[in-house]
């Protein structure tokens, strides 16, 4: 069944209730003495609703006070439920079930326990009344002092367990609530019915056993890997018992200090390393795949913890190398199997994209085996949290995907650390209502919530949406969940295309405060596409004579950029990475422009291209290369190589759309600093590894190029083939010479 579609009746027909009439009510809402505390939260926030709503004060009385014949709205699987309803048996409802009824003058609201009650409350609200809770702090109250219902018999369990959107708003619990999700990071207290919680959350192999603890006298304990035992990003050996006593012994102790937790995750290390000792190894062959000895090893840890724990379930993981089901093993009666699709593609179907066919095979294979079948889902760039990331179109059918699979859990995970990341609330909003109920329609969905949240904007965002999903689906590329940029598929015009309609969002936005901010918030992924980029794209527009709608001045704009996202509390631009720390990297990529080099003035600008050295690969920075302040350089910066190496440890790959171009005349504007008068300074080159040969190299003297002054070393004029790079390295003669600089790198058609 699907939910009711939001609609505020004004008008009376035939069973519908009016709840008030200009602001005044005859119902009172009803409690049963015996209510949790999550059904006397949702009679609380009914209340509180219903009074901002009708501006009419609802009382909230116990039931056995209020008469049967007073109109009432009742709260809870109460007597005055049961009496209403004798066919449904509250005492075995599944806990996230909701009934929204009506029965004569009568609303009822009731689910399971413990959230069931409030979920049918939020459902009423949301879908009958209109309420609409866009983020932790911005919500859409209606306004209807008359207030009319329509006769209602809704019974609704959700297919979904466990909802879990990985968002850092969503981490609030009353929000998180609201939004009928329930997971680990979802600190909902049990006033608003709680969440589930998973002692050690994941990858607990080395929580259980550190290495620092016990490897020194139990080496065999951990992974042997090239015939040694190891501890160095490592697993543990599943066919040593002793291990797996002294693990289950840890486990136990896990759950005796908090037993209500419900699950204990016993899973992998978050990286590769399995065993490969004899014992594991026949395991793995007998079962044809890794995930037979981990599940062999799991289930018997969920055995021992059922013994003292019967209600405790045993979370592991599918994933990496563990993804593809076992020919033998099958889960434990309490354990839980958490699919990841770290290595799909997420702009295509799950179902159907033809990059995804693997893990539909191990999806498919783990459906038929596991019947507590969880899916840990990745719906963020972990590399670049800030970038466009065009995956809206996939969230629903990967959903149903998941559900028709028969998972019954779902951990969404989302931008967590980046309150700016690509359109984060509309992700968490449309991600948690699809959770709850995979039949929703998404497009409408999305924008429901575009013109909600972003009121008159509303057009020419979801005409930006559509033109970045455009472009990915048209480019052919992947989409994974961790990439560096957006080269392989939003291109200079998409981006001009982008800024416009960002552009007309703002305007239309401009005579409203909020509505404004929240553009200005949702541009941020669009602004750093640019800053991600920049001076590539201002290169292709000149070189290509196209239009450029990026910024006109980098400096003044990345400055900006910073304030701004330090003005909406950013937090990190990548898992882990702290937005601070990204901060040089992006003004050094934003310098102001300089004078061209002599051979290019009077040049047309198509004509030559300039490539400093914040475009530069600068190998080992620690000890081989470093960009440093240089006030002789063009631009006030050059890398700098000592002499006491001779590693190509300073690079420039050539990218397509310079070798597009022809035959280039390359230069290399170097100097040496040198402790003698004469001898070799450094070498430079190009190399194409394709080819494995040399385009070009010189030996450039200390007589040529250590005279204080930068030099421009011709390499000759050049057809570059993919992959081909500029190189310069030093001679490893630290007697003759203290170092080499390079300030810059240039072309000339």
């Amino acid at each position: 069944m699907s939910l009711l579609t939001t609609i505020v009746f004004l008008h009376m027909t035939a069973g519908s209730l009016q709840l008030s009439v200009d602001g005044t009510t005859p119902y009172v809402i009803t409690l049963a003495e015996d209510a949790i505390p999550a059904e006397r939260t949702a009679a609380s926030e009914l209340q509180h609703y219903l009074g901002r709503i009708t501006g009419a004060v609802f009382p909230v009385s116990p039931e056995d006070e209020v008469p049967v014949d007073v109109p009432q709205i009742v709260v809870g699987p109460s007597a005055r439920f049961r009496g209403a309803f004798p066919m449904i048996d509250t005492t075995s409802l599944p806990g996230d079930t909701i009934f929204i009824k009506t029965q004569g003058q009568q609303l009822y609201l009731a689910g399971g326990r413990p959230r069931g009650t409030l979920y049918a409350v939020y459902t009423f609200l949301e879908d009958v009344v209109g309420c609409r809770w866009w983020t932790s702090t911005e919500d859409h109250v209606p306004v209807v002092p008359s207030l009319v219902i329509p006769p209602l018999d809704v019974a609704y369990t959700p297919n979904l367990l466990y909802r879990e959107a990985f968002y850092r708003d969503a981490f609030d619990g009353v929000f998180a609530a609201r939004l009928k999700c329930n997971g680990h990071f979802e600190k909902i207290p049990a006033e608003y019915g709680g969440h589930y919680s998973i002692l050690g959350w994941c990858h607990t192999f080395y929580q259980l056993l550190p290495p620092e603890k016990y490897f020194a006298e139990h080496p065999d304990w951990y992974s042997e890997i090239d015939g040694n035992r190891t501890c160095d990003r490592a697993q543990l050996c599943l066919t040593n018992e002793a291990m797996r006593a002294e693990l289950t012994r840890n486990a136990l102790e896990w759950i005796r200090k908090d037993p209500s937790a419900g699950i204990i995750s016993i899973s992998q290390n978050d990286w590769h390393g399995r065993c490969q000792c004899a014992a594991c190894k026949a395991v793995e062959a007998e079962e044809e795949a890794p995930s037979g000895l981990l599940l062999r090893f799991v289930n018997a840890v969920a055995g021992d913890i059922e013994r003292e724990f019967p209600d405790m379930w045993v979370e592991t993981l599918a994933y990496q190398y563990t993804r593809s089901a076992p020919k033998l093993a099958r889960p434990g009666k309490n354990v839980i199997v958490r699919l990841c699709t770290i290595e799909c593609s997420f702009c295509q179907p799950l179902e159907t994209g033809t990059q995804n066919e693997a893990f539909r095979r191990d999806i498919d294979a783990w459906s038929a085996v596991a019947p507590h079948l969880y899916i840990w889902d990745y719906v963020t760039n972990f590399s670049q949290s800030l970038l466009p990331h065009p995956n809206l179109r996939v969230l629903a059918p990967n959903i149903r995907f998941f559900v028709e699979r028969n998972a019954i859990g779902l951990f969404e995970q989302g931008d967590a650390g980046c309150a700016c990341g690509d359109f984060v609330a509309l992700r968490a909003w449309v991600l948690a209502h699809l959770m709850w109920n995979p039949s929703r329609d998404p497009n409408a969905l999305v924008s429901e919530f575009l013109q909600g949240y972003y009121g008159p904007a509303a057009e020419p965002l979801r005409e930006y949406l559509d033109l970045v999903h455009g472009a990915i689906e048209t480019s052919g590329a992947k989409l994974p969940c961790y990439l560096p940029d957006t080269s392989t598929w939003l291109t200079l015009e998409d981006l001009n295309k982008a800024t416009a309609l960002f552009d007309a969002a703002g305007r239309k936005a401009s005579g409203d405060a909020v509505f404004s901010d929240r553009v200005r918030k949702a541009r941020m992924a669009l602004d750093y596409a640019w800053l991600n980029r920049h001076p590539a794209l201002s290169r292709q527009a000149r070189l290509r004579e196209l239009p450029y709608l990026g910024p006109a001045d980098p400096a003044a704009f990345c400055e900006g950029f910073i304030a701004t996202a330090e003005r909406f509390d950013i937090g990190n631009y990548r898992e882990g990475g702290a937005f601070r720390d990204v901060i040089p990297a992006l003004r050094s990529r934003c310098r102001p422009p300089v004078r061209p080099p002599a051979e290019c003035v009077g040049k047309a600008e198509r004509d030559w291209v300039d490539i400093q050295d914040n475009e530069f690969q600068v190998h080992n920075a620690d000890t081989w290369a470093a960009i440093v302040d240089d006030a002789k350089a063009s631009d006030g910066k050059a890398a700098r190589m000592p002499a006491d190496h001779t590693q190509w440890a300073v690079q420039y790959s050539i990218p397509r759309e310079l070798s597009d171009l022809g035959p280039l005349q390359c230069f290399v504007v170097v100097r040496a600093e040198a402790r003698t008068a004469s001898g070799t300074a450094f070498n430079l080159g190009i190399y194409a590894p394709g080819q494995k040969a040399g385009l070009a190299q010189k030996a450039v003297s200390i007589e040529d190029s250590a005279d204080g002054t930068y030099h421009s070393i011709d390499l000759g004029r050049q057809s570059f083939p993919p992959g081909a790079y500029v190189w310069i390295a030093p001679c490893n003669n630290p007697d003759q010479m203290e170092a080499v600089y390079i300030d810059r790198i240039f072309f000339i058609r």
